[in-house]
C-alpha cells in the first residue's frame, strides 16, 4: 500500500512492492516519465492513473538504476496508455461484498479520434466505495465499533494523451492526468470514543515530450513532466462529549525534470547493428509537511542531475546460422547521478542474451542499484528526548541518572545500495508456438537501508546496540546533539536535565545501518491452442522468496519473507481463459502461504490462504440495432467465501488478521455494462 513506511496507508491508494522491498524501492513510470511522490515516502500511487486509458504495464523485475536511477532496486513498472483509440465509451459496474460492505459504484467514459498525422483519447471515472465494518465479519465483531477494515473512499480521476506527427521531422506527445479522492476512516477506541480519519488526495501530472528523427535511424527527444501530490490528513476525536480535532497535517510533493537523450545504430556487427543511447537531464523534488494542530513545519528540496549511456551489441543473430549458438547478445549501461544531499552515486549494469536453439533463451544480468534518502528521512522534524537511565535498560545505575537520545530527521544520510543479479531460462519450442515458459532466479545484496535502529526501551540492555550508544559522552558529545536536535526538547526522565548526570547518548535517528539479503525465484507460463470451437489460453505464475535483515554487527540476523506484514514465502496462479466470438471466461486459483506470527509463548505459523476468481464477458460486437457495441461483464472474487487465516495480534485494538496478506473482503461479486460508439 502507498504513503507511508511499511504498510500505512494515508491516502486511500496503492503502490507496487516488487520483490518485497517496499513500494519505495520500486519504480512505476508512465509512458517512461516519472510521477510525483505519495504521502511521506518515496512510493507511488499507481491506482491514481485512470485504467481505462491503459494498453499494458510493462515490468522489468530486477535492478534497473543504471538505465533508470533512484527507487530502481526491486524493478520498474511501466505504464503504457493507448496510442490511439477511436471513438466513445460509456461504461458502469456495480459490486459488493456478499458478507456486506464494500458497494462500488464506478462510471466511467473513454472518448478518441485519429486523423492522418496523430490521435487524441480522454478517459473520465467516478468512483465511490462503502466502506467494511468489523461488525460485518465474524471475526472481528469483537473490536469497538465504528471501526473500519475496509474505507470508504470517492475518487475521481481524468486524463488525456495526445500525439502529433509534423511529417518525417518530428512528433510530439503530450500526456496529463489528474486524481482527487477522498477517504473516511474509523478506529474504535472504547464503548464511547472512536476516531474518525478522513484525508484528501490530489495528484497531478503533465508531460510533454517531442522527438526529432535524425538520419541514419537516429532519433533525438526532448522531455519534461511536472508533478503535483497533495494530502490533508485530518484525524478527529469524536465522543459523547462531542468532536475535536486531534490532528491536521499537509503532505505536499512536487517534481519538475526534463531530459534529452538519443538513441540510434552505431555500427553494423554479426547480421545486425550496435545500438547506442545516451542522454542527460536534471530533477527537482520538494517536500513540505505542515501540521495544523500540533509540532512545526518541516521539508526540504533536492536537486538530482544525471547522465546514462547504454549499449547493445548483437553479435550473433538467427539469421548467423551458426550450429549451437542461435543468437548471442551483449548489453552494458552505465548511469551517473549527483545529489544536492549526499553527492555522487554511479551504477552500471552488464547483461547477456544466449539462445542455444531457437527454443530457448538464456539472460543473465549483473549491476549495481541505489534508492536515494526520502526527503522526510533527510528533512524530518529532529528531537532530544531525556529519558531515566532506567527506563531504556540500565541496570545499576543511580536512581538519578539520565539518558539523551536523538530522533528523527538526518540531513547526513548516504543513498541505499544493491547489487543485483539476475538469471532467467526461457522455453518457447518452435513446434508449439502456444506454449512459453520461463523459470528466473534473483539475488539482491542491499545495504545501507535507512531505519531508526533500536527500540530504545532496550537500549542499555541489548548488546546487540552497543554501535548505536555512546557511554560517558563527553561535554562536547552533549552539546553536539542539542546542536542538531535541541530545537524540539522532552524531558521524560521526571527530574531536572543536568548535563553532569547523563550517562549515555542513544542515537535513534534515521540511520543508514540495515543490510538485507533477497533471494528467490519466479516462474511463469502459458500455453494456448484452439478447443471447442475458441481458444483456450492455460496461464500460471508462482513465486518464492527469501529475505533476511541484520541491522548491526552485533544482532542476530531477522527473518522478513514468510513473517506477519511482510511477503509470505511462497505465492502462486493458476487458471485458464477461453474465447470464443465475443464470449469469454476465465477461472483462476490464487495460493498465499501462511506467515510466522512472534508471540509470547515463541511463534505461530497461519494457514495458508487460497481463493477462486471467475469472470465472463460477452462482446455483442458491431451490428445493427441498440445493442451494437454494448459489452457485459460478471466478475466473482473469492468464489467460496474464504475468510482470512488468523492470528494472535499484537494489541487487542489490531484486526487479528495480517492484512499485508490476507483479504477481509470475502466473496465480491460485481457486473459491469459498457456501450460503445
Amino acid at each position: 500500500v502507498t504513503s507511508g513506511n511499511g504498510n500505512q496507508d494515508l491516502t486511500g491508494g496503492s503502490a507496487l512492492n516488487l520483490r518485497g522491498l517496499g513500494a519505495d524501492a520500486s519504480l512505476t513510470l508512465l509512458n517512461g516519465r516519472r510521477l510525483a511522490y505519495d504521502g511521506f515516502s518515496q512510493g507511488v500511487d499507481i491506482s491514481a492513473i485512470p485504467v481505462e486509458a491503459v494498453e499494458r504495464l510493462e515490468i522489468v523485475p530486477d535492478g534497473a538504476s543504471a538505465i533508470y536511477g533512484s527507487d530502481a532496486v526491486g524493478g520498474v513498472a511501466n505504464v503504457i496508455l493507448k496510442p490511439d483509440y477511436d471513438g466513445v465509451t460509456l461504461g458502469a459496474r456495480y459490486g459488493g461484498a456478499t458478507d456486506g460492505g464494500l458497494a462500488t459504484r464506478e462510471y466511467t467514459a473513454t472518448a478518441g479520434t485519429t486523423w492522418a498525422s496523430g490521435g487524441l483519447i480522454a478517459t473520465f471515472k467516478d468512483a465511490d466505495v462503502d466502506p467494511i465494518y468489523t461488525r460485518q465479519r465474524s471475526y472481528t465483531k469483537h473490536l469497538v465499533d465504528p471501526y473500519t477494515i475496509y474505507n470508504r473512499s470517492d475518487s475521481r480521476s481524468g486524463l488525456v494523451s495526445v500525439h502529433q506527427s509534423m511529417g518525417d521531422v518530428a512528433e510530439f506527445r503530450l500526456d496529463a492526468f489528474r486524481t482527487e479522492r477522498d477517504m473516511t476512516q474509523y478506529y474504535g477506541l472504547t464503548t464511547d470514543s472512536y476516531y474518525r480519519y478522513s484525508p484528501k488526495a490530489s495528484i497531478t501530472l503533465v508531460s510533454p515530450s517531442i522527438a526529432f528523427f535524425l538520419r541514419h535511424d537516429w532519433s533525438l527527444t526532448l522531455s519534461g513532466a511536472y508533478g503535483k501530490d497533495d494530502d490533508i490528513y485530518a484525524r478527529h476525536l469524536v465522543s459523547t462529549a462531542g468532536s475535536s480535532l486531534a490532528d491536521l497535517e499537509y503532505y505536499n510533493n512536487e517534481s519538475r525534470s526534463w531530459e534529452i537523450g538519443a538513441e540510434g545504430p552505431l555500427f553494423p556487427v554479426g547480421a545486425g547493428d550496435a545500438h547506442l543511447a545516451i542522454g542527460a537531464g536534471a530533477r527537482e523534488y520538494e517536500y513540505h509537511n505542515v501540521p495544523k494542530v500540533s509540532g512545526s513545519p518541516f521539508g526540504g528540496d533536492e536537486n538530482v542531475r544525471f547522465a546514462y549511456a547504454e549499449l547493445s551489441v548483437p553479435f550473433v543473430s538467427p539469421a548467423s546460422d551458426i550450429p549451437g549458438v542461435h543468437r548471442l547478445e551483449f548489453s552494458a549501461a552505465m548511469r551517473g547521478e549527483d545529489y544536492d544531499s549526499f553527492g555522487q552515486v554511479t551504477t552500471p549494469k552488464l547483461g547477456v542474451i544466449y539462445d542455444p536453439t531457437a527454443d530457448f533463451t538464456f539472460k543473465t544480468s549483473l549491476g549495481k542499484s541505489f534508492k536515494a534518502p526520502t526527503l522526510a528521512q533527510l528533512y524530518g522534524n529532529k528531537y532530544a528526548y531525556l529519558w531515566s537511565a532506567s527506563a531504556v535498560g540500565a541496570s545499576g545505575s543511580p536512581a538519578d541518572a539520565t539518558v539523551l537520545m536523538s530522533y528523527g530527521g538526518n540531513a547526513d544520510l548516504q543513498a541505499e545500495r544493491a547489487r543485483t543479479w539476475t538469471t532467467s531460462l526461457a522455453f518457447h519450442p518452435e513446434a508449439l508456438p502456444g506454449l512459453d515458459a520461463e523459470l528466473s532466479w534473483f539475488d539482491i545484496d542491499y545495504t545501507d537501508r535507512v531505519v531508526l535502529p533500536l527500540n530504545y526501551l532496550q537500549a542499555l540492555s541489548n548488546p546487540a546496540y552497543a554501535d548505536y550508544v555512546d557511554q560517558s559522552p563527553t561535554p562536547e558529545k552533549i552539546q553536539e546533539l542539542f546542536a542538531v536536535y535541541g530545537s524540539t526538547f522532552y524531558n521524560l526522565s521526571g527530574v531536572a536535565y543536568d548535563p553532569n548526570k547523563v550517562v549515555a547518548i542513544i542515537r535513534d535517528q534515521y540511520l543508514n545501518a540495515a543490510r538485507q539479503r533477497i533471494k528467490g525465484l519466479d516462474l511463469s507460463g502459458s500455453y494456448r491452442f484452439d478447443l471447442g470451437g475458441g481458444q483456450l489460453a492455460v496461464r500460471g505464475s508462482a513465486s518464492w522468496l527469501e529475505s533476511k535483515q541484520i541491522t548491526s554487527a552485533g544482532q542476530a540476523e531477522q527473518t522478513l519473507a514468510g513473517t506477519v506484514f511482510n511477503p509470505a514465502r511462497l505465492n502462486g496462479r493458476i487458471g485458464a481463459v477461453w474465447a470464443s466470438g465475443g464470449f469469454s471466461a476465465s477461472g483462476f486459483v490464487n495460493y498465499t502461504g501462511g506467515v510466522t506470527n512472534r508471540v509470547a509463548t515463541g511463534t505461530e505459523k497461519t494457514a495458508s490462504f487460497t481463493t477462486v476468481d471467475t469472470t465472463i464477458n460477452y462482446d455483442v460486437g458491431e451490428r445493427a440495432g441498440a445493442f451494437s457495441g454494448l459489452t457485459l461483464g460478471l466478475s466473482v472474487q473469492n468464489l467460496l467465501n474464504r475468510a482470512p487465516p488468523l492470528y494472535t495480534s499484537a494489541f487487542a485494538t489490531y484486526v487479528p488478521y495480517d492484512a499485508t496478506n490476507y483479504s477481509a473482503i470475502g466473496r465480491f461479486i460485481s457486473v459491469s455494462v459498457s456501450k460503445r460508439w
